[in-house]
C-alpha cells in the first residue's frame, strides 16, 4: 500500500503529550489582538485538550504519522 499523506494544516495545529492525549491550539490569535485583554491574549498560548472522539479520530485520519514524531 502506498504511504498516505499527511494534511499539513492539521499537522502544524495538533500535538500529541507523552500521555497520548491529543492537544489543540486556539484560534483567533493571529491579529486584532491590540483591544484585547493581556489575560486574554496569555489564554491564547495555552493548548486545551481534544476530548470530543470524533474530532479525535478525524485527526488521526488527517495527519496518521503524527503521534509517531516526536
Amino acid at each position: 500500500m502506498p504511504k498516505i499523506k499527511t494534511h499539513k494544516a492539521t499537522a502544524k495545529r495538533f500535538k500529541y503529550t507523552g500521555t497520548g492525549k491529543l492537544m489543540r491550539t486556539k484560534g483567533g490569535k493571529s491579529h486584532l489582538r491590540r483591544k484585547k485583554p493581556k489575560r486574554t491574549k496569555r489564554l491564547f498560548d495555552r493548548m486545551l485538550e481534544v476530548t470530543d472522539r470524533r474530532s479525535i479520530r478525524r485527526v488521526r485520519t488527517l495527519a496518521p504519522y503524527l503521534k509517531k514524531q516526536k
